[in-house]
């Protein structure tokens, strides 16, 4: 591992403890161990043999993670240069080359030519963007969304949550340091 780059640390599964590089950049925060933690006990029995996706991927923990833990593929999407490539090295590092695949591309362009559906999506924008209302709407609204899709959603706890798509309901939600999250499930 180089020296200069910020680390993060796998929680659960096959990698648990391992320890991956990401680099620094605008709005990259990645998800806390801790919230990490509690998210993926939420959906313990539902991450095995799943189709995930990673919206505003930066470091990649949550897809990491949830590889890690047995989904069966995820899509990173990541706008950031330095980060997509970082990510790219670290699913080779952690033996998911084949089932992870990076795309370095603006998420809101990705969504209007993604081909679904997948059953969990992890949703985390830079805070200061506040673009989590359109992408959920765009999300529902391109049917990419599994009938019975988890979504998680992260953002700054001073905002106001967005309007959302009346067929998701919030299944569990909490608050750590200057974030606040959400598991939905969609009811189709």
């Amino acid at each position: 591992m180089s020296r200069g780059r910020n680390q993060l640390r796998i929680v659960g599964g096959s990698c648990r403890g391992r320890r991956v590089n990401f680099p620094p950049g605008r709005g990259l925060r990645p998800t806390a161990d801790r919230v990490r933690e509690t998210l993926f006990n939420w959906l313990q029995g539902e991450v095995a043999g799943r189709r995930v996706l990673d919206l505003f991927a930066g470091s990649g923990a949550l897809g990491l993670e949830a590889l890690s833990r047995g989904a069966a593929e995820a899509v990173f999407v990541e706008q950031a240069r330095p980060a997509a490539e970082q990510l790219r090295e670290n699913l080779q590092e952690l033996g998911f080359g084949g089932q992870g695949r990076v795309l370095q591309c603006d998420a809101r362009r990705y969504l209007e030519s993604a081909s679904g559906p997948f059953d969990i999506v992890f949703i985390d924008p830079p805070f200061a963007d506040r673009l989590l209302g359109e992408i959920c709407r765009t999300l529902e609204g391109q049917g990419l969304l599994a009938r019975r899709a988890w979504i998680y959603l992260e953002q700054d706890s001073h905002h106001p949550w967005p309007d959302l798509p009346p067929e998701w309901e919030i299944y569990r939600e909490g608050r750590a340091g200057q974030a606040t999250f959400r598991l939905m499930q969609r009811n189709g």
